[in-house]
């Protein structure tokens, strides 16, 4: 499963190595591999082929979105991977997972909730808001 690279995923082009420790937020484009620690959050920008990896070394306190996720270390924080995520058998995450596709390895562990988003699920959310009149005071009695 790790590894393993889809033909439609970036290559890596930016590293934190074993003994590097990142605070600030981080935004890139196309391959991002993590073997230290980031403290804060991390995003993909304007490409649905980016991809996180993060080895069994690496930590990330922080949230994650990104298209592509593949963990199998440690993420303190919410992780949204728009395309597809691959938990290996040491990942680690401590808040909730929302993902398209999912791959878990015997011994992953999430500890918060699994939330599958589907691509007709997700439009439909965010045309079907309902639209609230601010204009007027609301009385319980109404």
């Amino acid at each position: 499963m790790l590894g393993r690279k889809s033909r439609n995923q970036a290559p890596i082009g930016t590293l934190v190595g074993a003994e590097t420790r990142v605070h600030g937020d981080i935004e890139f484009t196309g391959g991002f591999h993590v073997d230290g620690y980031v403290k804060g959050n991390v995003r993909a920008t304007k490409d649905d082929r980016s991809v996180l990896s993060i080895s069994e070394r690496g930590c990330i306190e922080g949230s994650v979105v990104v298209p592509h996720v593949v963990l199998n270390g440690t993420v303190k924080g919410d992780v949204r991977a728009t395309e597809r995520v691959e938990l290996g058998p040491k990942a680690r995450v401590i808040g909730n997972v929302q993902y398209k596709l999912i791959e878990m390895s015997i011994g992953a562990e999430v500890n918060g909730k699994l939330i599958h988003e589907s691509e007709g699920a997700a439009a439909a959310k965010a045309v079907s808001r309902p639209q609230v009149d601010t204009s007027r005071p609301v009385n319980a009695g109404e």
